[in-house]
């Protein structure tokens, strides 16, 4: 049930009345609009300190680390596992990954919730399937799998011999005179490294809600990414036994909350789901891989079975003439939309065909929920009223139904969120719902650059801060390098192309950052470095090839997707996608590379 009243009427607006569906979804958009924008949330520090506390290791006390490496990792997530794996086959033998996780594999690591898996299908998505020899259990396997598969990348490339795990890096700093970084951390460490590569990923720092009377809640509570298995039982498959006598508050509705909640409701008493803004939940399709057809992949598979998902997400033919993956992914609207534009460019503009596509797919999205959905009311609170990728899509065949359990609610908040929190529950549309425990789903901290991210001072040629350097703007060349900072690479979204299987951009860029350490160290070149023409000419090449997007995102409800209603003005991914990036990254590798190894300075 719900506590809304139900909104939906028989005259819902469809694909076949566009004027009326976009009036729906800017009055839907308006009514999520807060004044206090990002500001609503606030760090897991102070009361929540739990944050800082790793719940699945005990960190070892041991004497701090004074030495020299060849090459410094900070982050230990599949970023800076593929980044040390290639710099490994670049032949450096010290290679010191240091990270505040216990052990490998960084957002897999953290976060063990009921539930987790991936939403990209694992051939895919694993990275180095091919040279681990890792077959996955099924098309999403489980977080546990993944994070295994982690662990295998680091023991494989010898990875855990000179980490240092439990430990965070407080400040870098250039040493001109030396040609080396000086890194120090949080344990006492003073150490030196020829090269360092920041892969801070960009879910490293949980965020919660800025809830009136948050602090004075007198119950149980924690965030998805510390999970607390000891209050609620079970595991991350399920079978939560601790919490049939509980009456428990899931904050959040996104991704997260997609997978877990079918799990909480199975357990407790009973589970309200506070929403502020429902997502858009299409089938998942979950199924074991078939041994013969693995057996059957001829060597090179995976590369090619990802340029092929690739071009499909960015509207381009699979490179190798077919959708290999077919999944839900590779129908969403936009891929839809281009499919239409091809039989309509004659009637139709490509701006209308995807629109039009868009609307047509949210219809069925929509009308999934009702399917499922027994109670009217609540199957209205769950429709999503805008455009597909305004946020994230999800894909489940369990969360909708859910709803349909006696000892569920669904408080819609109606993009709002919970008015205040009291010491014996939560308040939401003047009621107080008294609950044990409140789990806050509320993903993290999306906003912030890599030098942020990546919590320390990092400082380059006469004490430049990277924070200082970018204060008015990211200045790089191709998004991982930048001037004044020689011998610092960055591996992420970053002044380069994302895509939503960024599992593969990592690797790309990792296979790039090695190649040109490997020709640095052939050349007896100290330091990699883009000049200062190379790198005001990629910045002016993202700010001439930038997507405007701000319409788009202004007019889509609140997310983290436009900055929960206050999208930036300036786009600093490459405009021409993926693909065409990946081919400038090929080309800068086949040419004389001296734009940073110091050709024309």
């Amino acid at each position: 049930m719900t506590t809304t009243d139900d909104r939906s009427t028989p005259a819902d607006p469809t694909a076949a009345d566009m004027d009326r569906l976009r009036e729906r979804y800017r009055a839907e958009r308006d009514r999520r609009i807060r004044t206090d924008g990002t500001a609503q949330y606030q760090a897991m520090t102070g009361e929540f300190g739990y944050y800082a506390d790793d719940p699945w290791s005990d960190v070892a006390g041991r004497e701090p680390v004074a030495d020299h490496v060849d090459a410094l990792i900070v982050g230990g997530g599949f970023g800076g596992l593929v980044a040390g794996a290639r710099l490994r086959d670049a032949g450096l033998d010290r290679i010191r990954i240091v990270d505040a996780a216990g052990d490998l594999g960084g957002t897999w690591y953290w976060n063990r919730y009921p539930g987790i898996a991936c939403d990209i299908e694992s051939s895919i998505y694993l990275p180095m399937l091919e040279e681990i020899g890792t077959v996955p259990s099924r098309k999403y396997p489980p977080g546990e799998e993944i994070r295994g598969h982690a662990r295998a990348i680091g023991e494989r490339f010898d990875l855990y011999r000179d980490a240092l795990l439990g430990t965070e890096v407080t400040s870098l700093a250039w040493d001109d005179g030396a040609g080396l970084w000086r890194a120090r951390t949080d344990r006492g460490d003073a150490f030196s490294a020829r090269y360092v590569v920041i892969s801070s990923g960009p879910f490293n720092k949980p965020k919660l809600p800025g809830i009136p009377g948050i602090a004075d809640f007198a119950g149980h509570t924690f965030h998805t990414s510390r999970w607390d298995f000891g209050w609620t039982g079970g595991d991350a498959n399920g079978g939560l036994d601790r919490i049939g006598d509980k009456k428990i508050a899931v904050i959040g509705t996104g991704a997260t909350a997609i997978q877990c909640v079918p799990h909480l409701a199975e357990g407790a008493e009973h589970l309200y789901v506070v929403q502020r803004t429902p997502s858009s939940v299409d089938t998942r399709d979950d199924e074991p891989y078939d041994e013969q057809w693995w057996a059957s992949l001829e060597p090179g598979w995976q590369r090619r079975r990802r340029e092929d998902f690739l071009n499909l997400m960015n509207m381009l033919p699979p490179v190798h003439g077919v959708d290999g993956v077919s999944d839900k992914w590779t129908d969403t609207a936009p891929i839809r939309g281009v499919a239409r534009y091809a039989r309509t460019h004659d009637t139709e503009s490509l701006a209308d065909a995807l629109e039009i596509a868009d609307a047509e797919k949210m219809d069925e999205i929509r009308a999934r929920v009702s399917e499922i959905v027994r109670d009217p009311a609540t199957a209205a609170a769950l429709k999503p009223w805008y455009r597909q990728m305004c946020k994230r899509p999800t894909f489940s065949d369990r969360y909708l139904q859910t709803f349909n359990r006696e000892n569920v609610t669904l408080l819609d908040t109606g993009g709002q969120g919970v008015e205040r929190i009291t010491s014996g529950g939560i308040v939401v549309g003047g009621t107080e719902y008294p609950v044990d425990a409140i789990v806050f789903a509320t993903g993290f901290e999306l906003g912030a650059d890599p030098a942020t991210r990546a919590g320390a001072d990092i400082r380059g040629r006469g004490g430049l801060a990277l924070a200082e350097k970018w204060s008015d703007g990211l200045s790089t060349l191709h998004g991982w390098v930048s001037r004044g900072f020689p011998n610092l690479f960055h591996v992420g979204a970053l002044q380069n192309s994302a895509s939503v299987n960024f599992a593969h951009v990592l690797e790309e860029q990792a296979t790039h950052i090695a190649t040109v350490v490997t020709e640095a160290e052939k050349r007896g070149v100290d330091a990699i470095e883009p000049t200062a023409e190379s790198e005001d000419a990629w910045v002016a090449t993202i700010r001439e090839r930038a997507v405007d997007q701000h319409g788009f995102l202004a007019e889509c409800t609140p997310g983290y997707y436009n900055f929960e209603g206050r999208p930036r003005k300036r786009n600093e991914q490459f405009g021409g996608g993926p693909v065409e990036f990946h081919r400038i990254l090929g080309a800068f590798r086949e040419g004389d590379m001296n734009e940073v190894l110091g050709g024309g300075r």
